[in-house]
């Protein structure tokens, strides 16, 4: 079948018999959870959309405790979210077979935070981790990265990218075990040796897990998925190349347009790396280079090997690549031209297409639309963002932004957004200025983030006593990443209503409007504007593409 690579990802999962999935919808990683929303019912797997990704992925470990196979699915900023359960789960290990599965996004196609490169973690965690090339690659390695966690008894991480997440590719399927009248049960059995992180056990499960890092090095120096593409050694010019993910298809690529023959070592494991393949494979080289994206780890560990294997070699990598942005072909091409020694020049032409640039915009019909027209009209914003009380005085507002569908309130033509930072940051932020100043203060949270990560940020405002204006936009679904559901979505059953919450943690200046009624919603926020502790205004509108849902 051709498949996108998170497909590929799902039909591993199935074939390796996943009987647990749990995930936080994050894009490039979002098509996962949708897949196993549509089918999991069907399947007889069990299946959830979790509130953050840190009790994704403790879901996951306590099914794991209980002997069942586990997936659990994220972006490359869920894996900060979670790293805090991450970490002691490679210490206990995993009972039944668990797989992570990460997205990063080199050129922050969907990220707006921070270009971030998860494969430090790895390291941090101690944490086997096989990075994927393509769709085919995608469905195996989740297969191999399930027998390995089986075998070991660790959780293994598969790090993707948006290109190796949204490619299209021929995929050779196999078969499935699902065969399930109902769903799974597991059985969680009391050892507190093995599940409770206390010192002084906690140290020995660290020399535990070191030396179970050892014996999966020892497995994976003859896994096939460490290929030598071995090229015709005459016309090597004892040059060669090292790579991973998908660096190795603009690698293969590049080869071809400049008709060379290099060695190629294609890795599929990052963490821990096959080091024999490694020196075996630079020990007779007199160039060697290394082609990754962003942050040159492969690199730097190559270095250090070759002070064992071939000390004379030259490496080179980082001073022929970018660091900032993903790879190309052409990147690609051009530096291994310059590396190889061969002329090489891009085809230039000067043809301009006519395009109509616009900015990004919220959809027609969002509801956001409204909140921006309201804030606009009651604070008469003009150039620099002021708020013009009938007094006449001007005093300033600053706008606090976070992680949703509203974050194009940064946009020029919106001009409401003044700071960005992560899932649930407009609160904690706005906290720490309104402690320090007197400025007023509008920030900005959406429904699945309030409940992601805003809501402990609201307690610990009111628990210290600052005075923010917090607008919860309530469109009632998960909209920038798929129209997922969340504990507030219209489509819950039984959703749980957010002003409880709030009534609950002791807010007192509270609102619930339609921003229809623009009358109502600008003197309500001039009114609690001026408020001397915590005011929340929750914005209740459906999202346009499922309000009838």
């Amino acid at each position: 079948m051709i498949l996108m690579g998170n497909e590929a990802i799902v039909r591993g999962a199935l074939e390796a018999g996943v009987q647990f999935v749990s995930t936080y919808p994050g894009t490039p990683s979002s098509e996962i959870g949708n897949i196993f929303f549509r089918i999991s019912e069907k399947l007889r797997i069990y299946f959830e959309f979790s509130i953050n990704e840190k009790l994704a992925l403790e879901a996951a470990v306590g099914a794991s405790f209980s002997g069942l196979k586990c997936l659990v699915a994220m972006k490359n900023f869920g894996l900060n979210v979670c790293s805090d359960a991450l970490a002691p789960f490679l210490y206990t290990g995993s009972k039944g077979a668990t797989v992570i599965i990460t997205a990063d996004d080199p050129s922050c196609h969907s990220s707006a935070q921070s270009e971030e490169n998860s494969r430090p973690f790895s390291y941090l965690a101690h944490l086997p981790t096989l990075e994927p090339a393509t769709p085919q690659e995608c469905k195996d390695f989740v297969k191999l990265a399930f027998q390995i966690s089986e075998k070991f008894q660790t959780p293994v991480l598969i790090r993707n990218t948006t290109r190796v997440s949204h490619q299209r590719g021929v995929v050779k399927l196999s078969k499935m075990e699902l065969t399930r009248p109902n769903l799974v049960e597991g059985k969680f059995i009391k050892d507190t040796r093995r599940f409770v992180t206390l010192p002084p056990r906690v140290l020995e499960m660290k020399k535990e897990l070191l030396e179970k890092i050892e014996k999966i090095r020892t497995f994976i120096e003859t896994s096939p998925i460490n290929q030598l593409v071995q090229r015709r050694a005459s016309d090597s010019l004892n040059l060669g190349i090292i790579t991973s993910g998908v660096s190795y298809l603009y690698v293969r690529e590049a080869l071809k347009e400049l008709n060379l023959d290099l060695p190629v070592l294609k890795l599929g494991f990052f963490y821990p790396l096959p080091e024999k393949k490694i020196k075996n494979f630079i020990k007779k080289l007199k160039k060697v280079l290394i082609v990754e994206e962003l942050e040159p780890f492969l690199e730097k560990e190559v270095q250090g090997l070759a002070k064992e294997a071939n000390c004379k070699i030259e490496i080179t990598g980082k001073n022929l690549l970018p660091e900032v942005g993903e790879l190309r072909p052409e990147i690609v091409m051009a530096a291994i031209a310059k590396f190889a020694g061969k002329k090489f020049k891009l085809p230039t032409t000067n043809y301009q297409p006519k395009t109509n640039r616009r900015s990004p915009q919220f959809c027609p019909g969002c509801p956001y639309w409204l909140v921006v027209a309201a804030i606009k009209k009651a604070l008469r914003l003009g150039s620099g963002q002021t708020l013009r009380p009938d007094s006449g005085q001007a005093t300033e507002v600053i706008f606090g932004g976070d992680i949703g569908c509203y974050m194009l309130l940064g946009m020029p033509q919106f001009g409401l957004q003044d700071y960005l930072s992560c899932m649930g940051s407009s609160l904690g932020i706005a906290h720490g200025i309104k402690k320090v100043s007197k400025q007023k203060l509008i920030t900005f949270i959406g429904d699945s983030t309030f409940f992601h990560a805003g809501l402990p940020a609201l307690a610990n405002i009111i628990f210290n006593k600052s005075n923010p204006l917090v607008i919860i936009l309530e469109n009632q679904t998960t909209a920038m990443t798929g129209h997922q559901p969340h504990p507030s979505a219209k489509s819950v059953l039984k959703p749980i209503k957010i002003e409880d919450i709030c009534r609950a943690l002791g807010v007192n200046n509270l609102a619930v409007l339609d921003p229809a009624n623009q009358d109502e919603f600008g003197q309500k926020i001039r009114e609690f504007l001026q408020k001397d502790e915590v005011a929340v205004i929750i914005v209740r509108k459906p999202c346009i593409f499922v309000k009838d849902k």
